[in-house]
């Protein structure tokens, strides 16, 4: 049997023959451990012991005195806590007993595939495989690409002809010659040497995401690179084998160069790589106990894996995804919020908007008419204030469609270049196989991935901005007509005070990350690559201000819910009840002050897994294939001529159900 054990941080792989106790393992582990520290000891210190020994997936705790081959397999994992761990304190965990599995629930469907070929890869796809629910295959057509080219590279190689990158260095060295003997050294030192990251790693996540894009990249049959190497990438791809890479050090061109890099390094089989088995260890450790063997790179195939927009996609394609998760959301909670506070519907009736025919201003109108009061789902609350003087909604209330339409449709807008750019060839320089050329050009330039995502932060951080002042409203008498901060013997107790400074504060952050990153430029490599995309941070800074619009929002539900509670026994609408009860599961009404932060994080997630969404969307459909009438309250926001019904109803079209 052979098994790998970790000991802080370190893992071993060690024979015997199951016959053996798992304190026996232990104590071998820790006796190879302290070896491989001599020399680094400190005099005087007591020796170190064994306190557990676990299984590294689930973390079963094993008994010292078992036989090895009952209670552990060939190839498992194992690993040891020493009496000394103790917890650190910037991150507040011990020595962990064993590597949590990090693995999504829905990662055992691991044997369904998605054959890529560079050009059909979507944002929904990316996502998914993200997750760990995909494997990768690549299709025939890419695979005769990918031979084709590696096949036209080798024979430019063997007459000795000259060729950026691959016969030359790189960037200022890009008129250095290259011996021919020192091709595959060449390609070996650029990884390394551009394996100069700092900062914390990308989640598993974000670098299987990011892995899948550029598999997906070389696929295109544009890179030069040969089919062994592309198959080593798929391989750890499926076997979740992922490199350490740090989030920060690209300026997006010639691509996300350093993160790439990294990516690159740990599939050479060094510095750090992580899998769900082992956890974080050496990379060439980690490779070979999944079966898998370092990669080889010969002429091309260093820069073939580096030049590429594949970070800022990666991270933009999380960012893009979850905006519209957020903004479909937002519409839902915004119309909970106008519920509450007792505004009228009215200003959502399709004409208004068909005058001013956005695509997103008219679907968000649809979605708050499909939840607010109706003949479908009619509202005790809504027709509580049937006869108030109230004239006009503020407009944090009646411009929902105008503000969240262009959110919706800078989503949207986003979306459609990052599918682009992620079925794009980035490389540089390209191989044209059918034509025979090799051709230096710039498609590695992170421009379009950083604009569109510098826009998108700008545009989904007004879903926080409105909605943290939807709460300003509803904690305001003034404005509410509700007890101050929503709660019951104001003075003794603060309610949702700071909730809303809370908010508050996040919104501010957001007004320093829409900053636009991509309006900056360094000039790097000593002047070549003089204009750079800034595209790395762009990504970056989208995701933070996603995470803030979905903890606002978070907040604004959260107050939503509270006000209801002071209305009733009145009810809302069946979706928006619905809402209520999905909320009420996890965040109890607020009798007396509590602890608040585990029930804004609660509801954060709540948005983050659609649930609000899913579990309204039925009732949206429903109301759109019933309600053939538009039906509102009587309100003082109209006015209607005297030859017209008060109680008008304006027969909705066909089109309405479009």
């Amino acid at each position: 049997m052979k098994l790998s054990v970790r000991v802080r941080g370190e893992w071993f792989a060690i024979p015997c023959k199951g016959t053996e106790t798992t304190s026996w393992l232990a104590n071998e582990a820790l006796r190879r451990f302290e070896r491989t520290k001599e020399g680094s000891q400190v005099d005087g210190k007591e020796a170190e012991k064994v306190s557990q020994v676990r299984k590294t997936r689930g973390g079963a705790l094993l008994d010292p005195d078992d036989l090895i081959r009952l209670v552990l397999d060939d190839n498992d994992f194992v690993s040891i806590v020493l009496e000394s761990d103790t917890a650190s304190p910037t991150m507040g965990s011990a020595e962990i007993p064993y590597i949590p599995e990090q693995m999504y629930p829905f990662a055992v469907s691991i044997f369904q595939y998605i054959t890529l070929d560079g050009n059909s890869l979507t944002c929904d796809d990316l996502v998914r495989l993200g997750k760990g629910k995909l494997r990768i295959k690549i299709s025939t057509d890419s695979t005769n690409r990918v031979l084709k080219a590696r096949k036209m590279l080798e024979e430019i190689v063997a007459e000795n002809k000259v060729v950026y990158g691959i016969t030359t260095g790189f960037g200022k060295f890009a008129t250095k010659l290259i011996a021919k003997e020192n091709l595959s050294q060449l390609q070996e030192n650029l990884i390394r040497s551009h394996s100069a990251g700092l900062g914390p790693p990308l989640s598993p996540e974000r670098t299987r995401t990011m892995l899948a894009l550029r598999i997906n990249v070389l696929a295109k049959g544009y890179s030069g690179i040969s089919l062994k190497t592309l198959k080593q990438y798929m391989d750890a791809f499926n076997a979740s084998c992922l490199p350490w890479v740090p989030e920060k050090g690209t300026v997006g061109a010639s691509g996300d160069l350093a993160p790439l890099a990294h990516l690159a390094l740990g599939m050479m089989g060094e510095g750090k790589m992580w899998s769900a088995e082992s956890g974080w260890g050496d990379a060439r450790y980690v490779l070979q106990s999944h079966g898998l063997q370092p990669i080889k790179l010969g002429p091309k195939e260093g820069i073939a894996l580096i030049n590429g927009t594949q970070l800022i996609t990666a991270l933009g394609v999380e960012a893009v995804e979850r905006a519209g998760a957020i903004a479909r959301q937002a519409d839902i909670v915004a119309a909970l919020s106008l519920e509450v506070l007792k505004g009228t519907s009215k200003a959502f009736c399709k004409a208004i908007h068909e005058l001013r025919p956005h695509k997103g201003q008219i679907e968000v109108a649809r979605r708050f008419r499909s939840v607010l009061h109706s003949d479908t789902y009619p509202s005790e609350i809504a027709e509580s204030h049937r006869f108030c003087n109230r004239v006009q909604d503020a407009y944090t209330l009646r411009c929902c469609p105008q503000v969240h339409g262009i959110v919706n449709d800078t989503i949207e807008f986003t979306r459609n270049i990052l599918t682009v750019e992620m079925n794009s060839a980035t490389d540089n320089p390209m191989v044209f196989a059918d034509s025979g050329e090799i051709i230096s050009g710039g498609n590695f330039h992170g421009e379009y991935p950083a604009k569109v995502l510098d826009y998108l932060a700008i545009g989904v951080h007004e879903l926080a901005s409105i909605s943290e002042r939807r709460v300003e409203r509803l904690i305001n008498p003034a404005y509410s007509e509700l007890p101050a901060f929503l709660t019951k013997n104001g003075g003794l107790n603060s309610g949702f005070m700071m909730a809303q400074c809370t908010a508050a504060a996040l919104v501010s952050e957001n007004k320093v990350l829409c900053h636009p990153s991509s309006v900056d430029s360094l000039s790097t490599s000593a002047g070549t690559e003089d204009h750079v995309s800034m595209g790395g941070f762009a990504a970056r800074k989208a995701l933070m201000v996603v995470e803030h619009v979905e903890q606002v929002v978070a907040i604004e539900l959260l107050a939503a819910c509270q006000a209801i509670e002071f209305l009733r026994p009145l009810k809302t609408t069946a979706p928006l009840e619905e809402v209520y009860r999905l909320v009420r599961t996890i965040a109890s009404p607020l009798e007396m002050d509590r602890y608040m932060a585990p029930d804004m994080n609660a509801v954060t997630q709540l948005l983050q897994e659609e649930r609000i969404w899913w579990v309204v969307k039925p009732y949206m459909d429903n109301y759109h294939d019933k309600q053939m009438r538009e039906t509102f309250v009587m309100s003082p926001t109209a006015t209607y001529h005297s030859s017209v019904p008060a109680a008008k109803k304006r027969k909705r079209t066909k089109h309405d159900s479009n």
